[in-house]
């Protein structure tokens, strides 16, 4: 049986973790590279990095961070931010990156999915899709949560696919920093559309809810989160073997010492 994965996710900003509410109110947590160093050791099945305003900003992403933390760091590693052309993945991927998540750079140009995914392959691309309600319906945002496209979410995500996306990480920014529960009713709509693995963000607060996530919902392959990890509300390890008692398939970390981070 397939395990189910369990992401941390590390948002950064000028060189920073961060993490805030809603999208909104960043505050400051750690270093990337030592918390991913941190997190591989703890039992992270892999990592995604975000760097949330490199789209925003109009700037390339943060290579020489990129670069430092696979050097250290040896589980599948996710990177986003400001990937508007093939030769960004490329310069992503020869970085170190294992995939490449494509978010406000697909909304402009749709065909990069495609373009990617047949130069790279569709295992190697992610669409990441930032969704919020707007008047009932799923919408689509862009460059970090602050520009609503107008397009409807699962129609999006559906074309994504279409183009050869091989995963599909859903972000409700509804639920974004909340602590009261993934958005299941989006990621039931999401996973009975597209047969790739769906990646759930946002909403994380305790145990309990990843164990409501897998088990509500079988299809989603993956539970992603950031402050319940950063600050230490949740231990992966300990996570996991609430889901293995729960039922939940998962890949166990035995290991003799208890790894610890600074976060100055």
């Amino acid at each position: 049986m397939i395990t189910k994965r369990i992401i941390p996710c590390l948002d950064v900003r000028d060189g920073r973790v961060v993490k805030g509410v809603n999208f909104q109110k960043l505050g400051d947590v750690a270093s990337p590279v030592e918390l991913a160093e941190y997190y591989s050791a703890a039992g992270a099945d892999e990592l995604v990095f975000y760097d949330i305003t490199a789209s925003a900003e109009g700037r390339g992403l943060f290579t020489d961070i990129l670069t430092e933390t696979a050097r250290r760091v040896f589980i599948p590693l996710t990177v986003g931010g400001a990937i508007n052309t093939v030769a960004d993945f490329d310069r992503v991927l020869k970085c170190g990156a294992d995939k490449v998540s494509v978010n406000s750079g697909a909304i402009r140009n749709p065909s990069l999915i495609e373009e990617a995914a047949k130069r790279y392959g569709s295992q190697c691309v992610v669409l990441s899709a930032d969704v919020k309600r707007v008047d009932g319906v799923f919408r689509v945002f862009a460059k970090g949560g602050r520009e609503n496209t107008g397009m409807e979410a699962i129609d999006w995500i559906k074309s994504g696919v279409k183009r050869g996306a091989g995963e599909i990480v859903v972000n409700s920014m509804d639920t974004d920093g909340v602590k009261k529960g993934f958005d299941l009713e989006l990621l039931k709509a999401v996973t009975d559309a597209v047969p790739v693995p769906v990646i759930a963000s946002g909403g994380a607060g305790g145990i309990e809810d990843f164990i409501t996530l897998f088990k509500t919902l079988p299809k989603v392959d993956a539970g992603l989160a950031a402050s319940i990890f950063h600050f230490g509300e949740v231990e992966i390890e300990t996570l996991k073997e609430a889901m293995a008692d729960a039922g939940i398939p998962a890949r166990l970390l035995r290991r003799e010492s208890q790894c610890s981070i600074s976060t100055n």
